[in-house]
């Protein structure tokens, strides 16, 4: 049964298979069609534990944004986010401390509608349709803008993202950008798939998502440590998503993203 788009708006292909919506069918979402569950499917045909790999990276976020607010962070700005799900980065964040606010970017046009109607109710937190590969437009949006104040310190989340951007579009310098505005005290938050880990099994994936509406691009271990560059790592540094600051037991199962956290200083 298809989900029931009446209210997000026109302009949604349906037909053509989306990279955000398919990550919801793996977290087990609503807000997925047809197409991107066949499309997923294959997906997990090649790569079985694409789902525990989604999953780990998902726990990764709350442990990051938890982490965050730790340090007095109490403001956010979540580029990419996605369809929202359970685990929203709003609902940790403000559980945590009542007063954080989130500004929500993403491009997806469900994601976006979903966004906003998940968030009518909360004047913490916006959604602003744009592309986060252009910093100044996105910085300059009223709904980032008004709400994220950066003379103070604020997190920005590239999360489960940065591999849709490919190299000729130059993502490093996109990071740099949003780097370039944080005060000493804020944090970047980033996680991205590789195929380090089983590169057969993550190189079949990729080419299935070459039939998506955004092509998935795995980097290395020394690629990701260079965008990093810039800011200091927070121990464990730049890890397997099961290992930044898992419990014990989840830890070592490499679930094909790397991940770490950052602090401008």
């Amino acid at each position: 049964m298809e989900t029931d788009v009446s209210w997000t708006g026109t302009g949604i292909d349906l037909d053509r298979p989306n990279a955000a919506r398919m990550y919801d069918y793996y977290l087990g979402g609503a807000f997925n069609f047809a197409a991107d569950r066949e499309l997923a499917d294959k997906a997990l045909q090649v790569m079985p534990w694409m789902r525990q790999a989604v999953s780990a990276n998902r726990s990764f976020l709350g442990r990051a944004v938890r982490y965050c607010v730790q340090q007095g962070i109490r403001q956010f700005v979540d580029l990419g986010s996605g369809i929202p799900t359970v685990g929203n980065v709003h609902e940790i964040a403000q559980h945590a401390a009542a007063d954080c606010r989130v500004a929500y970017v993403d491009n997806e046009p469900v994601a976006v509608a979903h966004s906003r109607h998940l968030l009518a109710a909360n004047p913490l937190a916006t959604v602003t349709h744009a592309d986060l590969r252009d910093p100044a437009a996105v910085l300059a949006e009223p709904t980032v803008r008004e709400l994220i104040d950066f003379t103070a310190p604020v997190a920005v989340l590239a999360v489960a993202v940065l591999h849709f951007i490919p190299d000729e579009q130059r993502p490093e310098e996109i990071l740099a950008a949003y780097r370039s505005v944080l005060v000493p005290g804020s944090h970047v938050v980033i996680s991205h798939v590789t195929d380090d880990h089983d590169p057969v099994q993550a190189r079949a994936a990729t080419r299935v998502y070459q039939q998506a509406n955004t092509p998935v691009l795995t980097r290395t271990r020394a690629q990701l440590e260079a965008m990093s560059a810039g800011m200091t790592l927070v121990e464990p540094g730049l890890v397997d998503a099961t290992e930044w600051r898992g419990e014990p037991s989840i830890g070592g199962e490499h679930a094909g993203f790397y991940a770490a956290v950052g602090r401008i200083e």
